[in-house]
This record gives structure tokens, C-alpha cells and sequence, in this order.
């Protein structure tokens, strides 16, 4: 597997390149690869099917100039920012691999990432002594009971995207500002607030990357990353009010 850190200019474009890279392993041009951005500015990204007016506090985001943009893949609304690491897993599904089908492939890629992650200082602030290091809600990753990464897929015939968000060192009152609480949440939850479900790990991106790079075996930089097609699709899709609005 390969590693990837493309100097992406826009969220447009940081959007774009998850997509862009799954299109084009799926077209037979790519291999399996990791993929690391960290937003460029600060702006909220809905899942696939939600309905911004639901989740997004669409007026503090026009007052605070704060854009609004869709991903191509189903989950929940997240607000990006300085602090947060975002990164891709491209991956080929074969028939009977653990690949096959969401559920399987969300069990496999979560249980590596949480190894990952594991391997890493406990250096949050809320983090207490015997504190774990869990998969809750079939695709979060939590401290104890809080949660400091979401994620989500996406299934092509050949490939798959999976991709998600770590918190880092993110300003996290803000996600209470910019976004309502969510139209649909997992159990554990238990309707709690922004502020009272989410938590950083309060560790450097490299450490993060590193520890990622490691377990899924991605060692070697990609070298041929689709520049063309990721500007392209930044364009004509990921720019634009009728895919990111859903106007």
C-alpha cells in the first residue's frame, strides 16, 4: 500500500481528492492507498444524504463566513478545522475477503485503526489511567465513552473509500455553534451535547499518521497521485451549491 499527502489548496479540492482517488483505482489506474489532508480553513461538511436546514446552523455559519460542502459518502454533518487530521483508505474487495461488505469492512478497518491509535501516548487531558481505546457506534473511535473520530465508506465494485476525521487539538466549542445537534446519533450518545460527547487526543498529526502508516502497511509515498482529476472534480462538483447544497 502506498501513502499520500497531496498539497490540496480549497476544501474543494481536499473533498475532491477522496473521491478522485477511489475513481481512479476503480478505473484500474491506482493501487491501494492512504491518504492524509488537513483542512485548509475552517468549514462544515454534511454527510452524503443530510439535509443541511437538519444539521448545519446555516445562519452563524453566512454570519461567521463559515462555507458548507458535501462528501460522498453517507454519516453524519462535521465541522473541519485547524486541529483535525483528515485521512482516506482506498482498498480493493475481493469476494471473500474481509472487504466483502460494510459491515465486515467497517469491523476490519475500525479494529486496525483503534490498533493503531493504541500504540500512541495517552497524552489527553481527559484521559484517566485504564481509560480505552474503543469502537463504539459500528464506525466511531472513543476514549472511554467520548468520541474523537468519525468515520464513513463508500463502495464501488473493485474498491472502496473509507475515510474519517481525528481530532486533534480542534477548537471544539465551535462545533456547537456551527452545527445543531444531529438528526440521527448512536446509542451511546445518549443525546449528549457537542461538548459533552467529543474529546481531542492532544497529539501531534505526525504520531497520528505514523502510527496509521504502520499498521496498514502504507511505507511507501504514492507517486502519482491524480492531480488533474481531483482539480477537476473540485470544479465541477465539489464547488458548486447543486451537489453541496443539494439545491
Amino acid at each position: 500500500m502506498k501513502s499520500s499527502h497531496p498539497i490540496l489548496s480549497s476544501p474543494a479540492e481536499q473533498l475532491a481528492s477522496d473521491e478522485a482517488l477511489l475513481d481512479w483505482c476503480e478505473n484500474g489506474h491506482g493501487e491501494e492507498t492512504l491518504l492524509f489532508w488537513e483542512p485548509c480553513k475552517t468549514f462544515v461538511v454534511v454527510g452524503y444524504a443530510n439535509k443541511v436546514e437538519t444539521e448545519v446552523n446555516v445562519a452563524a455559519c453566512a454570519a461567521n463566513g463559515i462555507p458548507i460542502f458535501r462528501r460522498c459518502s453517507g454519516g453524519g454533518t462535521v465541522l473541519q478545522g485547524a486541529g483535525c487530521l483528515n485521512y482516506a483508505l482506498v482498498l480493493r474487495i475481493t469476494g471473500d475477503g474481509p472487504l466483502r461488505n460494510i459491515t465486515s469492512a467497517n469491523q476490519f478497518i475500525m479494529e486496525r485503526n483503534r490498533m493503531a491509535i493504541e500504540t500512541l501516548p495517552p497524552k489527553s487531558a481527559l484521559r484517566i489511567p485504564h481509560s480505552a481505546i474503543s469502537v463504539r457506534g459500528h464506525t466511531d473511535l472513543c476514549l472511554d465513552d467520548l468520541k474523537f473520530s468519525g468515520n464513513s465508506q463508500r463502495r464501488k465494485k473493485n474498491f472502496l473509500l473509507f475515510h474519517g476525521t481525528f481530532l486533534l487539538n480542534f477548537d471544539l466549542a465551535l462545533i456547537g455553534e456551527f452545527l445543531r445537534m444531529p438528526s440521527q446519533q448512536p446509542e451511546y450518545r445518549a443525546s449528549r451535547s457537542h461538548d459533552d460527547f467529543l474529546v481531542n487526543l492532544n497529539l501531534p498529526a505526525g504520531q497520528v499518521k505514523a502510527a496509521l502508516q504502520k499498521v496498514w502497511g502504507a511505507t511507501d509515498e504514492l507517486q502519482n497521485f491524480p492531480e488533474q482529476e481531483t482539480r477537476q472534480l473540485a470544479a465541477q462538483k465539489y464547488s458548486t451549491d447543486a451537489w453541496n447544497l443539494k439545491l
